[in-house]
């Protein structure tokens, strides 16, 4: 999982994009500032002083910086005079000005992101101490969030308009297949600066992420004082356990030979009932002085503690829900200056992910009803041996490590890490054991530092090459865990990528990737290798057991995504509710979207459980991106399954990567030379089922 959204070049540039949202004037959007006359008269003189230049380039450029000038930018006249002047006409010149305008990009990106980083710490780290008030409060701080705004102010806006302007998704992915990688360049620099909004308001809209993120990060829930109807505990060690992510990695874990293995699953499934419905008494939220019996919703006093208290069994007041109303209140503000695109979710899809909503929800819906997913989930219920529940959404059966007991893998682990730093020291030796040449993996370890999480754990990219990229994962008393270790190598996975989709790169604009989805595609590369770094000597799986749990898995976190986008099409058309109102919304969706993809198959009618996902609440649309990251592993994980060695594989893995920030369509042709589509893991599934 990657708590943090990455905040790479892609994300530099949408953040940018955002944060200077289209208007062409904050006193009347509607009237423009730059007569015709103007822009084609300057057009004129621009094209008469450079002969040579590509007019239908100048004329976008004049266009755009015309579309983007306010009131207090000038007059006509200083629209002119900039716009005359400050056109490059030559290719050398533009060169010239590209490297500059990305040099400070660069700079100033890599200065804001180290001071956010260090005013975020005591809220993320644990080796910082209990965050004060004050440190809740100023984590919210964006240091970059009136950067373009400045840029306006100063004019270097304009003048990057004017010489780079902005292609729109359909022409990039038209006029893409023939540009230079210096073009695919310019174009990615043309995106910086072609919105326009006040810093202030990016500003509340941070203040609320932060809120959000602070709640989650933050949101324990006590499983040794859990109990059942009968008043029995079926966690006997202390463990505290984040939701949504440690509940749902603890429920997996049950699918091995372990005491009460089933019980703690339906137990687990309650918790996350109450959760979502927010029916979970407010006061058993990261206490281990009560006990709860989350089938009847009673709370006691533990038995184990010496405190006597009162205990108030008032339910969480729609504090999951506020968060997002928040998040919303702060988006609608954005919206007004955003008449292109005028909601979150159109600027989801179109500007972040760069990928129609329509063909999304339509790759979605094409896996989750497909027969291939009621084959495999017959398979399942035959091993089972029963009938389906909803919490076999996540059922972990088809995996090696199922069968390895979790006791035994986290007393292997650690011994192995029993800190931060050991897992640090160790990431050259991984590299090298997937196949990476020891100076490849000295270099690339070298720009990763590991940090202790608050949280269960998230990647901090390296927005600029002055700066490591951070793995910050779970790290308890007796060491890192099982869980804290395969949340670590999935984030080594996303830190990979981020070295060398910075490092390896030509042009500073074109650093990261398509979309976040491209870099969870990455980090599954290397989850689903954790028992190999381990050296854990088990029966190799076979293909049809790998292809079973990818498709098991897309089919579940596809729905939450469907949960997830229909929650904010919920949220544009009732701009006014409250944080009850959306709570009732959000398990209607849910409920509706589980009887028509999921209940035929996993059975209990309106369970709102695909709405349990934490990044519902604090990452807003965050979870599209997760199965697209699915889909690309796959093709990607075909691919490169025809590499005969691990030198091959590494060697392959970099070069798809150094690509860099290209629309998702032209990475995946030019990464493995084929759109991005739900059949070719529907098609390896359908011939091993035959096989079977």
């Amino acid at each position: 999982m990657c708590a943090n959204a990455k905040f790479n070049m892609k994300h530099v540039i949408i953040f940018l994009g955002i944060a200077t949202m289209l208007v062409a004037c904050q006193t009347n959007c509607n009237q423009p500032m730059i007569s015709d006359t103007t822009i084609q008269t300057s057009i004129a003189a621009i094209a008469e002083a450079y002969p040579d230049a590509d007019y239908a380039l100048i004329a976008r450029g004049v266009e755009q910086v015309a579309a983007l000038w306010n009131e207090s930018d000038g007059s006509e006249s200083d629209f002119q005079s900039l716009v005359i002047n400050s056109y490059v006409g030559t290719s050398k010149e533009r060169k010239l000005l590209y490297d500059r305008l990305a040099y400070i990009v660069e700079q100033c990106s890599q200065s804001a992101d180290v001071l956010n980083n260090t005013l975020q710490e005591p809220t993320t780290l644990v080796d910082k101490g209990e965050p004060t008030s004050i440190d809740w409060i100023i984590s919210g701080y964006t240091p970059m969030s009136h950067f373009a705004e400045d840029m306006f102010a100063n004019k270097i806006a304009h003048i990057c308009v004017l010489n780079f302007p902005h292609y729109s998704l359909e022409e990039k992915n038209t006029l893409g297949g023939q540009w230079t990688r210096q073009e695919w360049a310019y174009a990615r620099l043309g995106d910086m600066f072609h919105t326009r909004v006040p810093g202030s308001i990016m500003a509340a809209y941070s203040q609320a992420l932060s809120q959000a993120e602070n709640y989650i990060a933050g949101y324990n829930i006590m499983m040794h004082c859990l109990r059942t109807e009968q008043g029995d505990a079926l966690w006997q060690e202390p463990m505290a356990l984040l939701s949504h992510w440690n509940l749902r990695d603890e429920l997996k874990s049950n699918y091995a030979a372990v005491p009460h293995a089933n019980e703690k699953q339906e137990m687990i499934y309650q918790v996350m009932l109450r959760i979502i419905r927010q029916e979970i008494p407010e006061c058993v939220v990261n206490n281990d002085k009560l006990v709860w019996c989350p089938t009847t919703n009673f709370v006691g006093g533990n038995s184990d503690s010496d405190v006597k208290l009162k205990v108030d069994i008032s339910r969480e007041p729609d504090t999951r829900y506020q968060q997002i109303i928040n998040i919303f209140h702060a988006l609608q503000a954005i919206d007004a200056h955003r008449k292109d695109a005028p909601s979150h979710v159109a600027r989801t899809f179109d500007d972040d992910l760069e990928i129609p909503i329509e063909e999304i929800e339509l790759l979605f819906v094409q896996l989750v009803q497909s027969d291939e997913v009621k084959q495999v989930a017959q398979i399942i219920r035959n091993r089972l041996g029963r009938d389906l529940r909803p919490y076999d959404i996540w059922y972990d059966g088809f995996k090696s490590r199922s069968t390895i007991s979790e006791d035994v893998l986290t007393s292997q682990i650690q011994q192995r890490y029993p800190s931060a730093k050991a897992f640090e020291l160790d990431m050259p030796r991984m590299l090298m054991d997937l196949g990476f040449a020891p100076r490849k993996a000295q270099e690339i370890a070298s720009h990763i530092v590991v940090e202790s999480a608050r949280g269960s754990g998230h990647a901090r990219p390296c927005v600029g090459r002055q700066q490591p990229a951070r793995l910050r994962t779970r790290i308890g008393e007796k060491g890192m865990d099982y869980k804290g270790y395969n949340i670590a190598v999935h984030e080594f996975g996303h830190n990979v990528e981020e070295v060398i989709s910075l490092y390896d790169i030509d042009y500073y604009t074109l650093a990261g990737i398509p979309n976040t989805g491209f870099t969870e595609a990455s980090a599954f590369l290397f989850q689903e290798r954790d028992l190999q770094l381990l050296h854990r000597t088990v029966q190799p799986s076979h293909q049809s057991e790998q292809l079973f749990d990818m498709i098991w898995g897309m089919y579940e976190i596809m729905g939450v995504s469907l949960v997830d986008i229909r929650m904010w099409q919920w949220l544009y058309a009732h701009p006014k509710a409250n944080a009850t109102e959306l709570c009732e919304a959000v398990v209607t969706i849910a409920a509706e979207v589980w009887n028509k993809y999921y209940a035929p198959i996993l059975g209990e009618e309106n369970s709102p459980l695909l709405a349990i996902y934490s990044h519902m609440v604090g990452y807003a649309l965050y979870l599209p991106a997760y199965p697209i990251g699915n889909l690309v592993q796959y093709q990607l994980d075909e691919y490169l399954a025809k590499c005969e060695t691990p030198e091959e594989w590494a060697k392959e893995y970099t070069r798809i990567y150094q690509q860099g920030y290209l629309t998702p369509d032209a990475w995946m042709r030019g990464a493995v030379g084929t759109p991005m589509s739900v059949e070719p893991i529907l098609r390896a599934v359908r011939e091993q089922l035959e096989r079977l």
